[in-house]
């Protein structure tokens, strides 16, 4: 059976890895069908809004997208399209599987963490105003219900990949009420799972302690915010964000997407890793249940690395997006 899937291209950078990601899933033999679409600054001057209707419904409709980078302005202009789409979706749980690579540069050599962090709600949720030209204020929201829910799926997740232990990130040392919340409701989920160790620490301390032993961890659930800042500290362990996945999922289906930028000054020239975007391409065939498909993927990437003849520059290569696409996809049988 043909499964149908959204592709949204994304901004700079964003058409590249897009079709690289497209060639190679593709030559995986998953029965997917691409139904493109536009979304991102292309569509404002067209649409009057980086988000149309029309990419919503076909999500809605698909259940499964997967989409490249798009361009946030920072300070003014539009709202972030990612944040859009996860609170007009109900995309509760932004889950990136991040490791060590073959040859990709870093510190660490044995890093396999999943960071589950919740996406609806925090200070995230938008809520914000000035008072006066002296003062801006923002809501920080956390409720039990999507607490809950995010401590749930993390806790599920531990035992559907057969890990170990989840830690609950918090400050509720401080945020008494807001974090303490989010750490009460946690932990009661965590009792309905006696087979996985639950711990928890502050965020701060949890970022000195990844940084000097990162392999102690595991499975980490965080409120919104903190998920944003720590699962891009991760992401930098193993290699940094060309090389991190992301996903964001709910109960009605699931967005996967390169967390890196659109790296406008670098769009056109060949040479942008595509390997973000197509590991993501990877965990959205493993939530479609196309597991061999997958499997096939992941062995052209761990080649491709392994013997460092065609990778882009930001790997110490010389080859360009297109290039390192169709070397995994030659890999995958070899």
């Amino acid at each position: 059976m043909t499964v149908k899937v959204t592709l949204i291209p994304g901004d700079g950078i964003g058409p590249e890895v897009s079709a690289a990601t497209q060639k190679v899933i593709t030559a995986s033999q998953a029965p997917l069908e691409w139904e493109v679409v536009e979304a991102g600054e292309a569509c404002i001057a067209k649409y009057g809004t980086p988000l149309p209707e029309q990419v919503l419904e076909t999500i809605r409709r698909n259940k499964v997208a997967i989409k490249g980078p798009i361009t946030t302005p920072v300070g003014k202009g539009f709202r972030s399209v990612n944040v859009s789409l996860r609170q007009q979706l109900q995309l509760f749980a932004n889950v990136r599987h991040l490791r060590n690579l073959p040859n990709v540069a870093s510190k660490y050599q044995d890093v396999d963490i999943v960071v589950v962090r919740e996406n609806t709600e925090d200070l995230y949720a938008g809520i914000e105003h000035k008072v006066g030209n002296h003062a801006a204020e923002s809501i920080k929201v956390i409720t039990r219900e999507a607490s809950e829910r995010i401590g749930r799926y993390a806790f599920e997740l531990a035992r559907r990949e057969g890990r170990k232990r989840v830690t609950i990130v918090h400050k509720a040392n401080i945020m008494k009420l807001s974090d303490g919340l989010f750490l009460e409701s946690v932990r009661n989920v965590a009792r309905d799972f006696p087979d996985i160790e639950c711990e928890d620490r502050i965020v701060d301390a949890l970022c000195m302690n990844l940084v000097q032993v990162p392999e102690q961890f595991d499975v980490l659930v965080l409120p919104n915010l903190y998920g944003d800042i720590v699962s891009d500290l991760v992401a930098g362990l193993v290699g940094g964000l060309g090389v991190a996945p992301g996903a964001n999922i709910g109960e009605m289906g699931a967005v996967f997407e390169a967390v890196h930028g659109s790296a406008p000054q670098i769009a056109g020239q060949n040479i942008a890793n595509p390997l973000a975007m197509i590991l993501s391409g990877v965990e959205m065939l493993k939530y479609l249940g196309f597991v061999k498909e997958a499997q096939r993927v992941e062995k052209g990437i761990y080649n491709v690395l392994t013997h460092r003849e065609y990778i882009t520059p930001d790997l110490g290569g010389m080859s360009g997006t297109q290039e390192m696409a169709l070397a995994i996809v030659e890999s995958m049988e070899a």
